[in-house]
């Protein structure tokens, strides 16, 4: 059965009809990044599309339309690239939970087609085994009635396989995959890729242990699982700060690596909020992880391997970061403290990062926000309600693209990096080797918050998603805004000729 969809290559002239509104003239450079460089490709930027709730993942889908999911909105979304008309691919009102100012909702994405490779991870329409099928993964989060242990949560995650409906583009039989993954309020990561071996690939993040609300939760970024609890499929704990590798009917890969003895869903671990995640065509593993004050990570994933969090944030080098152990506080217990980023009680147990001595990979860059002890973190634009957070030299990554096309002059192989609390989009050079080459590039920056991105098949086309409602750096003051040029829009950046 020959499937129903053409292949994306054939489908590359409907993205360069993509019609803009009257645009804004955008330099690809704008605002110099942390290396003050800027680049000379010019894109004229317009609205897409309005109305999403929270778009969280934004993919170029096979049938050569955007698709979406909506965090707070409860629904998967199918956007004409042409004209930004919506419909609604599935609504899951009723069934995924979100909190209101959360990051639980519907959450990661990815396609799984015939006629395919593998190698853009399902980001922009990925492979597949069942002929005449197309397979859509979507994450969400949902309510339990069991209150996990110690933190007493009772949200949780799954992810869910669909079926395409190629006739009227929606998602039917759902088949779970996995359920009873860690959620929460707070640092979900999620996100959703399938590489060229088949297998689907996903981010869990620390759950915000260990600070703000969660600031008497342990941070579990390190605890590894016991082979009974991955055999009576207790993840909430063991899988927090984690990435997992799953085989398509949810069971653990035999490839997977041991780790402390143990094979489970997770290939790496020491994760803090991995909100980018994205694969190399030549299979290399990209993801990207927010840091606490400083420290933006951007790393290459070894399976096995360490990343550090929450001893290390960035490089171990001691430099503005100790770890705060706020769960362990004694004599004083936790619950009679009041949080604090900055001043910590002599109560809770402090760490330098030169005192963890395990083994973990280093990041190949930091975006350009590691700082030296003795950084003032209380920035006088952001003392007002105390939202110093907003004015840390983090950027808060918030999804990855791997460019490997040749749309844009001197883009190959890049790393194409949106953030939240600057409104901008990053472009970071990697070689070979699959380091970083140089510092990243500060693209376009406009009031909002960036969430996610999508590629025309073409590459001359960048389309980014942004969030509904939240704190940004005001582009003219620094000083922390609630007000959003784009709420829950798509945003169309277009290579001029």
């Amino acid at each position: 059965m020959k499937h129903r969809y053409p292949a994306l290559a054939a489908v590359s002239a409907l993205a360069l009809g993509v019609t803009l509104a009257t645009g804004v003239p955008a330099t690809a450079g704008g605002p110099t990044g942390p290396s003050g460089a800027v680049s000379s490709p010019e894109f004229e930027r317009s609205v897409l599309t309005t109305g999403l709730g929270d778009p969280y993942e934004l993919l170029w889908g096979p049938d050569g339309h955007l698709w979406s999911t909506e965090k707070s909105g409860l629904k998967v979304t199918r956007i004409d690239p042409e004209t930004g008309e919506k419909t609604t691919a599935l609504d899951l009102t009723g069934v995924a939970h979100h909190t209101e100012g959360g990051q639980d909702g519907v959450l990661g994405l990815a396609f799984q087609q015939e006629d395919t490779d593998w190698g853009d991870g399902g980001h922009r329409g990925g492979g597949g085994h069942d002929e005449g099928e197309t397979y859509v993964y979507v994450s969400y989060t949902y309510l339990t009635d069991t209150p996990a242990e110690v933190t007493g949560e009772t949200r949780r995650l799954k992810i869910v396989r669909y079926t395409l409906d190629c006739d009227d583009h929606t998602l039917r039989s759902p088949q779970e995959v996995l359920t009873g993954l860690p959620s929460g309020t707070d640092h979900q990561s999620a996100r959703l890729r399938i590489g060229q071996d088949g297998k689907l690939y996903y981010t869990v993040g620390d759950q915000g242990a260990n600070q703000l609300a969660h600031f008497c939760n342990p941070n579990w970024a390190q605890r590894l699982p016991t082979q009974g609890e991955v055999d009576q499929h207790a993840w909430f704990g063991p899988y927090q700060g984690k990435i997992l590798r799953i085989d398509p009917d949810g069971s653990v890969p035999d490839d997977n690596p041991v780790i402390d003895g143990v094979r489970s869903h997770i290939i790496s671990y020491g994760h803090r909020n991995s909100q980018g995640l994205d694969f190399a065509p030549d299979g290399r593993l990209y993801q990207t992880d927010q840091g606490p004050k400083t420290d933006d990570e951007v790393n290459l994933i070894r399976p096995g391997n360490n990343y550090g969090w929450p001893y290390v944030a960035g490089w171990r080098d001691d430099k503005a970061y100790t770890y705060a152990n706020w769960a362990a506080s004694s004599p004083t217990p936790c619950t009679d403290l009041t949080y604090d980023d900055i001043d910590v009680p002599p109560s809770v147990p402090q760490q330098k990062e030169s005192d963890f001595r395990g083994a973990f990979v280093p990041p190949i860059s930091t975006l350009g926000t590691t700082v030296d002890n003795g950084f003032e973190f209380r920035d006088p634009k952001c003392a007002e309600g105390g939202l110093y957070f907003i004015c840390y030299p983090t950027v808060a990554p918030s999804s990855l693209t791997y460019y490997a096309k040749n749309g844009v002059p001197g883009w190959e192989n890049s790393l194409l990096i949106t953030t939240l609390k600057d409104g901008s989009v990053y472009r970071l050079k990697v070689g070979r080797d699959g380091n970083a080459v140089g510092d990243a590039e500060r693209l376009w920056t406009t009031q909002n918050r960036y969430r996610a991105t999508a590629l025309s098949p073409d590459g001359r086309t960048v389309f980014v998603a942004t969030d509904s409602a939240g704190l940004v750096r005001d582009v003219n003051t620094g000083a922390p805004s609630a007000e959003l040029e784009n709420p829950g829009a798509v945003l169309v950046f277009r290579l001029q000729r």
